[in-house]
């Protein structure tokens, strides 16, 4: 059974479904439904069409790089049948599956926490630190350089004292004399 790829959106198109459209210079389109067809035959680019998957590749709201592609990769070779081989693949397949989609969801919980930094309510705190624990576990170096400067600056809180505390406790700051000389008067100059 072969699956083919809508030229305009790029699902899956099943044996027995889609439109197929050959131009003069036989090049072949595939398109999933009417939808997609009336769209190509308007000369409409799939990119700036925002239900698109191209659209939301260029965009970022799906991913475009990532190794588990390579193996939905149309290859057009025959290879000869061996029982173990297709039970292997078979089992790679379900695995390869699995990864991506929790690749996916990474991506996606990711894309959420930075859109939620721009638009977060103080009441919405607690669902943005779990947000937050989620990314540090994607990244633990980032996570344990940001562990260490929170260690870092409770060791340290004393040192740093807010204007307000200096003010209201001069003990705070540090004993310094400075002698300050009388600004003679001219009168006082005259004299001498």
């Amino acid at each position: 059974m072969r699956l083919e790829k809508c030229w305009f959106c790029s699902s899956t198109i099943y044996p027995g479904h889609g439109i197929q459209y050959v131009r003069n210079d036989a090049k072949i389109f595939r398109f999933c439904r009417s939808k997609c067809h009336k769209n190509f035959k308007m000369k409409r680019n799939p990119r700036k069409v925002k239900w698109t998957k191209a659209y939301r590749r260029l965009h970022g709201k799906d991913m475009t790089q990532d190794s588990t592609f390579e193996f939905e990769r149309k290859r057009n070779r025959p290879e000869r049948y061996d029982r173990n081989v297709t039970e292997n693949t078979l089992k790679a397949i379900k695995k390869i599956d699995k990864v991506r989609v929790d690749r996916e969801h990474r991506h996606h919980t990711k894309r959420l926490t930075f859109s939620s930094l721009y638009c977060c309510n103080i009441c919405d705190l607690d669902q943005l630190l779990t947000c937050f624990e989620k990314m540090d576990r994607m990244k633990p170096k980032k996570a344990q350089l940001r562990r260490e400067a929170e260690k870092e600056l409770e060791q340290s809180i004393s040192m740093v004292k807010a204007p307000a505390a200096q003010q209201q406790d001069p003990s705070l700051t540090l004993p310094i004399k400075v002698k300050v000389s009388k600004p003679e008067t001219v009168e006082n100059r005259m004299e001498e």
